[in-house]
């Protein structure tokens, strides 16, 4: 759908896209299994998450459009949550999820929320505590959202209650340590719901009562939300002409409906792109908007990002920053670093900031194929607050984003991606077996090691994360293969710089660090 707005108020809406609408019936879940995969590229290995407790791969079944959280305490325990379709041939779709302990290297299918329920739009989020929180939408008998809660890392959920909000819903929780902590803020699209063009919500008890929904300036829909390092509120969207920021700062003052105090167009060099043969019913991507809220030079900053239809160009990935709180933004920037001009798809684009500030980006990217007919995933990064980017990388192989459809033609409308300080943690949908399934795939950042005389021996340095381990290796010369039997020693970081004194040996000429 496309709304043009006017008078401040939506004139005209004419769908281009289907709407969530029950359709066919729930079919039990498949019973037949074939031995599940890892999926691997020279950046790292994807694992597939819904599998059967005996972690093979369903066979059958489709499953797409996941949102992931991660304990900010813990980061091995992560939750997805994701469509999940019993049959590819037909499009009743539930509430499916899964859990890991372990970071991510193995998976527990828990099921759905509600059996024989449909529901659509899964969005999770964590709380400070590392409380998982699944908000998902029921089309039937009205547009509505409820939220539910997981005490134990997604093994299980309770339903907390209604959650207002409509089609297209997000959510962000506010998990810093201002006074705002532990509200929960909602939007949804101005189409298909019972609140009219009020579209934002905001919960101060973690779901248990909402404030009065209200308006956002230009009324962009199709949006994603992050809070800056006070609890800001920014939220970002498409209103069918352009690109919207808005930020709310009211919340931390008074609790009721929000008020924004700033409303920006920006510009990322193109229009949202939505239809095309990749993804026939569903958006080639978000608006999506982060803040950086780490402790660096780059605290404070604005990052939006979307695929976008420009310049004779199919699907370009654009990035635009601001330096103040949203008020002015730079020239957009293409993140995808193929050449232009190959009718390649960049879509599903999709931003997240970590811990440190580092700036994290992915999306499904055509540019091996010649005829557009299988997709990568791709991925990039910025250490100096996207001022530059590293030269992208394929993450994972090659899939058929056609294969496996349910009823409805698409693979979802969204990724998932969390940046955690050493690494991004990407939730995708691939058919990597025939049929549409979740994979779950950390990219990790590289160990830069510092090396200077100590003395009579050598100091080995390296940014860590308190907790991981860490392996010192040594080859006597580059014709030597780098194996763990090479290990000098292992240890738990204590420190987010680690140390360690080597001796000098006339032997040994080349060190390495690698994580275990």
């Amino acid at each position: 759908m496309v709304c043009c707005l006017g008078g401040g108020s939506v004139a005209l809406c004419t769908q281009i896209l289907p709407l969530e609408r029950v359709s066919g019936w729930p079919e039990p879940p498949r019973k037949f299994s074939s031995p599940s995969k890892e999926v691997s590229t020279q950046w790292g290995t994807s694992y597939q998450v819904n599998v059967d407790p005996l972690g093979q791969n369903i066979v059958g079944d489709a499953a797409n459009e996941p949102s992931l959280c991660i304990d900010p305490n813990n980061q091995d325990r992560i939750a997805i949550g994701w469509r999940q379709f019993n049959s590819i041939t037909n499009s009743f779709r539930q509430a499916g999820y899964g859990w890991s302990t372990n970071g991510g290297l193995s998976w527990g299918f828990g099921g759905v929320l509600e059996t024989n329920v449909f529901r659509s739009d899964p969005v999770l989020a964590p709380d400070a505590d590392g409380g998982f929180y699944y908000l998902s939408l029921t089309p039937f008998p009205v547009f509505a959202c409820d939220l539910w809660k997981s005490t134990n890392g997604g093994r299980a959920w309770t339903r907390i209650g209604p959650a207002l909000g409509g089609d297209k819903s997000w959510m962000t929780i506010d998990a810093t340590t201002n006074a705002t902590e532990g509200t929960v803020y909602e939007c949804w699209s101005v189409v298909e719901n019972q609140y009219g063009t009020n579209i934002i919500s905001s919960s101060p008890d973690l779901g248990r009562t909402w404030h009065n929904p209200s308006p956002i300036p230009q009324l962009p829909f199709w949006s994603t939300m992050d809070l800056g390092p006070g609890g800001e509120l920014y939220h970002f969207g498409w209103n069918g002409e352009g690109f919207w920021l808005s930020r709310s700062t009211n919340s931390l003052q008074e609790p009721g409906s929000l008020v924004f105090d700033l409303s920006t167009e920006v510009d990322l060099g193109g229009d949202l792109a939505t239809i095309s043969p990749i993804n026939p019913d569903g958006l080639l991507g978000q608006p999506w908007v982060a803040i950086d809220r780490s402790a660096g030079p780059y605290r404070g900053r604005v990052y939006t990002l979307s695929s976008v239809s420009r310049n004779g160009s199919p699907v370009d990935v654009l990035f635009a920053r601001s330096l103040n709180g949203g008020q002015t933004w730079e020239p957009p920037v293409r993140l995808n670093d193929d050449t232009a001009g190959l009718k390649a798809y960049h879509w599903f684009g999709t931003l997240s900031v970590a811990p440190s500030g580092r700036v994290d980006a992915c999306w499904y990217d055509t540019r091996n194929s010649q005829l557009n007919h299988t997709s990568e995933l791709y991925y990039t990064y910025s250490l100096d607050g996207g001022t530059t980017w590293a030269t992208n990388r394929a993450v994972s192989p090659p899939f058929d984003q056609s294969l496996g459809y349910p009823s409805q033609q698409k693979i979802g409308d969204y990724i998932g991606m969390v940046s955690i300080p050493d690494a991004a943690c990407v939730a995708y949908s691939a058919t990597f077996n025939g049929e549409e399934d979740i994979w779950f795939l950390r990219v990790d950042q590289p160990l830069v090691i510092r090396i200077a005389q100590s003395g009579r021996g050598l100091e080995l340095g390296w940014d860590a994360v308190v907790g991981r381990t860490y392996c010192i290796q040594a080859i006597p010369n580059l014709k030597t293969s780098w194996t763990n039997a090479l290990n000098l020693g292992c240890l738990s970081a204590t420190n987010l710089l680690m140390r360690v004194n080597l001796p000098i040996s006339d032997r040994v000429e080349f060190f390495r660090v690698v994580r275990e």
